[in-house]
């Protein structure tokens, strides 16, 4: 029964199982990436309200009652009776009970899944259709459900939205797709300078609610704020690989990996961030990229409290020593985060364009934010991610470095203009990467390392700046030589399908049933 409200991987169902109280208004699309969806289309936290009301209409017609015979007995008025046969409101265990006994039978007959009979099954699927955001972007009208409506004509708009889904589905699955969607993506993440007052305000709620001092977070502290909010934390050695963290709702539990120990905090909050943030499985794959920043967003809000945080970087500012660093120690995060936290934070509070990026040591771009003009190399459909960084940038200088604990600053001019940019190289699991953060040039005075000798040149976009070897090398080597390619399978794939891509459900499921 519960298959369907489990949350895996990155998704949850809406339903927050604490008294999180939230002043910030977080259905604001200027205040989300994730665009609110109409009341309707929520899914419910227990058996579906609309299949209990389906089976009860059909038991009652059953027994050839009215439908005020049957509120009567059971204590309620004809309109609250017709509102749970039609599925808009949720009955109560012990109007279920009294139901059950007027329509002699069990309990159990009315909260079962399957549908009372096949047109029943056919008005409940073509209901859910029409729910669903994808129906609302036809912008087409709702086709009223009733008794008068033929049943093949019932039959012809369920296979119709069902063929609709599918096309979908495949659109969704290409790489094209993912990358217009991670551009669009970026592109609202840009116009509201990657701050989101709405996320800020539920992080900071939650914060004050369990009486946060301001102080790094600790691991202690990340369990009292998911008790508050109604859930307990459990590490696992055999998590499913193809997951982050996954959330039981069922029993309120949110499990996370033991290998990751240094990560458990960042990984229980995103997941809490679901819930907070009240989420619904993502209807596409730009929806699940979206839920993914603003858990992210979440994370990093409530690991580097604005409240608090604002305030150290302003003392940074004024003394114009700006340094990421100091923010990773003062809080106990990651560089990585450290830097994506000053992004959210710098243009709104500090008043300073900036940038960020995230690449391997090859310079292939996996995550990026602009709004100082930096010229980030792109594709056809405006995605960033996946490209190759200028060779003569500070994110890809970096890793000529010796020392790769200390941040290593540099100049560089562009055809946009001069950018200052501090990065830390570092080695993982998945090989090399590096972090930067830089803007332009007249806005460095507020920076510590601007006194950098280090300065580099930089023509890209055009191809005679790094991306064609020289003249010389060309005309005694190009000839006489064959490099055998390695190919990116990835680029080939299609997308993995359903609601949290690449999450395999049978495992998460199975992992579940064993818990």
């Amino acid at each position: 029964m519960y298959n369907r409200f489990m949350g895996l991987n990155q998704g949850v169902t809406t339903r927050t199982r604490g008294a999180v109280s939230r002043t910030a208004n977080l259905d604001t699309c200027s205040d989300r990436l994730v665009s609110p969806r109409p009341e309707a289309t929520h899914l419910p936290a227990g058996p579906d309200p609309l299949l209990i009301g389906k089976r009860i209409r059909h038991r009652r017609r059953a027994l050839h009652l009215t439908l005020d015979t049957v509120a009567e007995q059971v204590g309620l008025s004809a309109s609250a009776m017709s509102l749970i046969e039609t599925g808009k409101r949720e009955a109560k265990v012990s109007t279920v009970r009294a139901l059950a006994s007027v329509l002699q039978c069990d309990v159990s007959d009315l909260l079962s899944e399957l549908a009372p009979s096949r047109r029943a099954d056919l008005e409940l699927r073509l209901e859910r259709a029409q729910q669903t955001a994808g129906f609302g972007e036809l912008g087409v009208p709702p086709v009223r459900i009733g008794p008068r409506l033929p049943l093949d004509v019932l039959e012809s708009l369920v296979a119709l939205h069902e063929k609709i889904s599918r096309v979908a589905a495949e659109r969704d699955a290409t790489p094209e797709y993912a990358r217009r969607a991670n551009a669009d993506l970026r592109a609202r993440m840009r116009a509201s300078d990657n701050y989101f007052p709405g996320i800020e305000e539920a992080a900071d709620d939650l914060l004050r609610q369990t009486e946060h001092d301001g102080g790094p977070l600790t691991r202690h502290r990340v369990t009292a704020i998911a008790a508050h909010v109604g859930f307990t934390l459990h590490a696992v050695p055999d998590l499913p690989t193809t997951t982050r963290s996954v959330t039981d709702l069922a029993r309120g539990r949110i499990y996370l990996p033991t290998e990751d120990a240094g990560a458990q905090r960042t990984l229980a909050l995103a997941a809490l961030g679901h819930i907070v943030l009240e989420h619904q499985p993502p209807g596409d794959y730009a929806e699940f990229l979206a839920q993914r920043v603003e858990v992210n967003y979440f994370a990093a809000a409530v690991l580097v409290p604005q409240r608090w945080a604002a305030g150290f970087l302003a003392d940074a500012k004024r003394a114009k020593d700006i340094a990421i660093e100091d923010l990773r120690d003062r809080y106990l995060v990651s560089y990585e985060m450290a830097a994506h936290r000053f992004t959210n934070l710098a243009t709104i509070q500090l008043d300073i364009p900036v940038h960020f990026m995230k690449i391997n040591s090859r310079g292939v771009i996996y995550k990026a934010y602009a709004n100082d003009g930096v010229d980030l190399p792109s594709d056809a459909t405006g995605s960033v991610e996946g490209q190759q960084v200028c060779r003569y940038w500070t994110a890809r200088e970096v890793f000529k470095t010796a020392d790769w604990t200390q941040p290593y600053q540099q100049y560089t001019d562009t055809p946009t203009g001069t950018f200052w940019c501090t990065a830390v190289a570092e080695r993982g699991e998945r090989g090399s990467c590096s972090v930067s953060v830089g803007t332009p040039y007249e806005h460095v005075k507020w920076f510590r390392g601007r006194e950098t000798t280090h300065r580099s040149r930089s023509l890209c976009p055009d191809p005679t700046c790094c991306q064609r070897p020289p003249k010389d090398l060309a005309a005694k080597w190009s000839a006489a030589s064959w490099p055998s390619a390695r190919v990116q399978s990835a680029l080939l794939a299609t997308l993995p399908a359903g609601a949290f891509p690449g999450v395999d459900q049978t495992e998460v499921l199975q992992f579940l049933d064993r818990q």
